[in-house]
């Protein structure tokens, strides 16, 4: 039996009611399993039950090692609470009917959000993925560089730092650092921090960073505040904060009631919740806020990154995505990138006032006469794959090549090849001369026994 501390237990009571016991008998029972596909990759799950908030959304009767899937390391799917999942209701009810969407994800490692951001918003938009700790970029970079979209900019700063983006973004995400409550089920160690000065500390440090971003977002845009506890303190205290000081209005989601979400109103401000009780997922809570006034729109000047130039001379590297002439190849220390021309000039202000840590697709690296293609590139969904030989693995073969082991393949083509399984592309191999060099990202390898 879960022990919870008993001030959390009677602030519950106090919320929940009669239904705490029920509550309580849920945080004691398995968490579910659940998972988010990527609509641009093949992922296959038999037997699997659909999240109703969620398109690509489902739950799995068990937990697998995703570890060893080779669809994992593809990016065909994202390990991902089914609660936070709800994201998607926000999304498509307030921002779907727009062609083109700036948005924030300010609290972003690991990624979950992001990629599903991605996922949901225009064809045009842009992402941009921020993490104020830098030892928590590198999970957040290999997440969305697998999930392979080129709409993605990844930056590490902190939130106080997106002044200088005056009404830019959108739409904004604060994914808020949070007392936990909501996963005392999946992490013991939640429970035995938690503390009521915790809580009150979360609240007035998430309050500094919607303080600090609230200016980065346009008038009339939507920002989205997330946090996986219950209390009030952290969540509609903060919305009636941000409604009374920054003239914030909050914003309705439709729901439906087989959902089992817990709509509430305090003071005009909306909050939906999920209880592991109500809803097969953990401890969850969404509120969208939209920005009143007429502030002055972000300079739309043109703005040139001296840092790099047009790679024109390097025209070969067009065959490798689908599409290529919806890109610039920009070149810088001789590291090829494709950079969606609709989103240039975006890219370039962000980067120019931001620590950006990587932006476009990395298409790969000029060395001597040679052009060795990224990983990013294979991973990329806008990969042009039919432009190149394939080599196409069974599950045992491809955990091999993912965990770097000394193998042959079966290929007749000199030079780069690319390594396939269940449709999804997984790296390159380069053959010379009948001896094939596996170039999979060593620090991506598998670690774990294969056998």
């Amino acid at each position: 039996m879960l022990t919870l501390p008993d001030i959390f237990v009677q602030r519950t009571k106090d919320m929940l009611g009669s239904e705490f016991s029920d509550f309580e008998a849920a945080l004691n029972r398995a968490a579910p399993v659940s998972l988010r596909k990527n609509p641009r990759k093949f992922a296959d799950f038999t037997g699997s039950e659909n999240i109703e908030w969620c398109d690509s959304g489902i739950y799995l009767p068990q937990r697998t090692v995703f570890t060893l899937d080779p669809d994992f390391h593809a990016g065909a799917y994202y390990i991902q609470e089914a609660s936070s999942m709800f994201l998607e209701q926000a999304v498509k009810q307030y921002c779907q009917d727009k062609n083109k969407v700036i948005a924030l994800d300010l609290c972003a490692a690991p990624g979950g959000k992001s990629t599903h951001l991605l996922s949901l918003l225009p064809e045009n938009s842009l992402l941009v993925a921020n993490d104020t700790i830098h030892s928590r970029i590198k999970i957040l970079y290999e997440n969305i560089l697998k999930w392979g979209h080129s709409n993605a900019v990844i930056t590490c700063n902190d939130p106080s730092r997106f002044a200088s983006l005056t009404c830019f973004f959108d739409l904004i995400l604060v994914d808020a650092p949070c007392s936990g409550e909501g996963m005392f089920r999946k992490d013991s160690n939640a429970v035995k921090e938690w503390s009521i000065d915790n809580v009150k500390l979360c609240a007035e440090r998430q309050r500094r960073i919607l303080a600090d971003i609230w200016t980065a977002l346009k008038p009339g845009g939507l920002l989205v505040y997330c946090t996986c506890t219950y209390n009030k303190e952290e969540n509609e205290e903060n919305m009636k904060w941000m409604t009374d000081n920054f003239g914030a209005k909050s914003l309705q989601v439709k729901t439906q009631p087989q959902w089992g979400v817990s709509e509430n109103s305090f003071h005009e401000n909306f909050s939906y919740r999920f209880y592991p009780h109500k809803t097969k997922g953990e401890g969850f809570c969404l509120h969208v806020l939209s920005k009143n006034g007429s502030n002055k729109y972000f300079p739309e000047k043109k703005e040139n990154n001296r840092k790099k130039y047009i790679a024109k001379n390097l025209n070969f590297v067009r065959k490798y995505l689908l599409n290529s002439d919806k890109y610039d190849f920009v070149i810088e220390n001789c590291v090829v990138k494709a950079i969606p021309k609709e989103l240039a000039n975006e890219i370039n202000i962000v980067s120019n006032r931001l620590k950006c840590v990587s932006s476009g697709i990395t298409a790969g690296t000029v060395k001597g006469n040679d052009f060795v293609p990224s990983h990013a590139v294979a991973l990329s969904a806008d990969l042009n794959i039919a432009e190149f030989p394939k080599i196409n693995l069974d599950r045992h073969a491809a955990l091999k090549f993912l965990h770097k082991d000394n193998m042959r393949f079966d290929c007749e083509t000199a030079g780069y090849n690319l390594v396939c399984h269940n449709n999804n592309t997984l790296g390159w191999i380069k053959n010379i001369a009948g001896r094939a060099n596996n170039l999979y990202p060593r620090e991506w390898r598998i670690l774990m026994d294969i056998s």
